[in-house]
């Protein structure tokens, strides 16, 4: 193995303290896009007493840590899951920054892992992937898509992208229509963008991703009914899945569809 040159050091420590900071900003969006709140306006404050959270207090993780989980005016428990989000997507971060090296595709992948977190969580919280996160990420995904097929000179996976994007649309569109009521039509249109992202990097990356959210949800639902925290009849959120198969796609999946190829 080939020790990481100081550049590359340099670039995922950026990419950590980067994944910090746009962490603390998605704990505001995974509280407040759900509710149609601002995610500018007001300032963020204590939940029991109102109080504005002042600089010092909203350092990622640090603040946490140093305030042993309290509020400093009411002393009341701040919730785990914030640092641990903070924590995640600069962990996040840092793994695209690893995946990927110094590629201009590094942009696209930091806003998938960002908008991961925000709608992994929210489809958890309220069973529900919203229209103001998923549907600007179609723009989103094809101008930074555009960007780095500019700087690698690389337009056929640009092409490849949006044929992979239309595919997993399709894909998920037709499952929305035989079995109404097993999937939401929030999980259609994310579908198009994860496809996005796939294809850009290569159709083994797309089979990869596609295939490991089934297989993601189907244990994480058979782990449910062992558990008896479930039946047969109860609705489980899909979203996580399929952003965790296409994270798993992004990272492993041409690897892993060119051994499946060759076991062939």
């Amino acid at each position: 193995m080939v020790a990481p040159d100081a550049l590359d050091v340099a670039l995922i420590g950026f990419c950590v303290v980067l994944g910090l900071l746009i962490g603390s900003f998605l704990n505001v969006v995974i509280w407040r896009v759900p509710r149609g709140e601002s995610i500018v306006r007001p300032p963020s404050a204590c939940p029991k007493c109102g109080k504005e959270i002042s600089a010092r207090d909203n350092i990622p993780v640090l603040s946490w840590l140093l305030l042993r989980g309290r509020c400093r005016s009411c002393h009341d428990p701040i919730s785990v899951r914030y640092p641990l989000v903070e924590a995640g997507t600069a962990a996040l971060f840092g793994l695209v920054a690893v995946r990927f090296g110094e590629s201009w595709a590094i942009p696209a992948y930091l806003y998938l892992a960002a908008i991961s977190v925000a709608l992994g969580l929210i489809d958890l919280d309220v069973r529900r992937l919203p229209d103001a996160i998923v549907k600007p990420s179609y723009v989103v995904a094809l101008v930074l898509l555009a960007g780095a097929s500019l700087g690698e000179q690389d337009w056929p996976a640009l092409l490849r992208a949006v044929v992979a994007g239309v595919v997993l649309f399709a894909f998920y569109f037709t499952l929305v229509l035989v079995r109404p009521g097993g999937m939401g039509w929030g999980d259609v249109k994310l579908a198009g963008v994860l496809g996005l992202y796939l294809g850009w990097i290569g159709w083994g990356a797309l089979v990869v991703g596609g295939f490991a959210a089934f297989l993601l949800g189907g244990l994480y639902s058979i782990g449910l009914l062992l558990a008896r925290r479930a039946d047969r009849k109860s609705s489980v959120p899909f979203g996580p899945w399929m952003l965790g198969g296409a994270l798993l796609g992004v990272a492993v999946g041409e690897q892993l569809w060119s051994a499946y190829l060759g076991v062939l």
